[in-house]
Parts: structure tokens; C-alpha cells; sequence
């Protein structure tokens, strides 16, 4: 099922992101994962992350001012690509 596909990759990044000591939501009944980065703003973590591990993610403040500090990531893609990126992860 598509779906599911799409919940493990979620489950993937997750995981990596939880392994970092960072606090995140989602990923568990929706495709989504948010990742909080507290003090710093969204698009100063979406460029890190981006120029450090080129991955593509969405700065939370884009969907209100209760979302900064947040970086959203997607399940939608390759399993390739998400066990890719939590390699790239590391540097971070």
C-alpha cells in the first residue's frame, strides 16, 4: 500500500531525527515530520540544512508564527533518498 510506503519513510526520518536529541512531532499517523529547533528561526535551520546536507525541507514559520523554530520534513519520496539523507543528517 502507498500509503504505508510513505508512513516508513516517515518513520525513518523520525528515527534519525529523535537519535539526534531532537524533539519532534508527527510521522506516526501523518507523512509528515516536524523537527523543533528551539531559539533559532525556521529559515536559519532550513538554509543549514540545506547547504550542509542538501536536503530540501519547509520552514514551519511559512505556516503561522506558532511554527517557528520548526523545520518540516516530508515522507514523500524515494526510500533511496530518505535513508540518503539521514546519512546526510549526521553533519548537522
Amino acid at each position: 500500500c502507498l500509503v504505508s510506503y510513505y508512513m516508513e519513510n516517515a518513520a525513518i526520518i523520525k528515527k534519525a531525527l529523535d537519535a539526534k536529541g531532537l524533539k519532534t512531532c508527527g510521522g506516526v499517523n501523518a507523512p509528515y515530520v516536524w523537527a523543533n529547533f528551539p531559539g533559532r528561526k525556521s529559515w536559519d535551520v532550513f538554509s543549514e540544512i540545506l547547504e550542509k546536507c542538501q536536503i530540501v525541507t519547509t520552514p514551519g514559520s511559512g505556516f503561522g508564527p506558532a511554527g517557528e523554530g520548526f523545520i518540516r520534513f516530508s515522507a514523500f519520496g524515494h526510500r533511496e533518498d530518505f535513508i540518503e539523507a539521514v546519512k546526510r543528517l549526521d553533519v548537522l
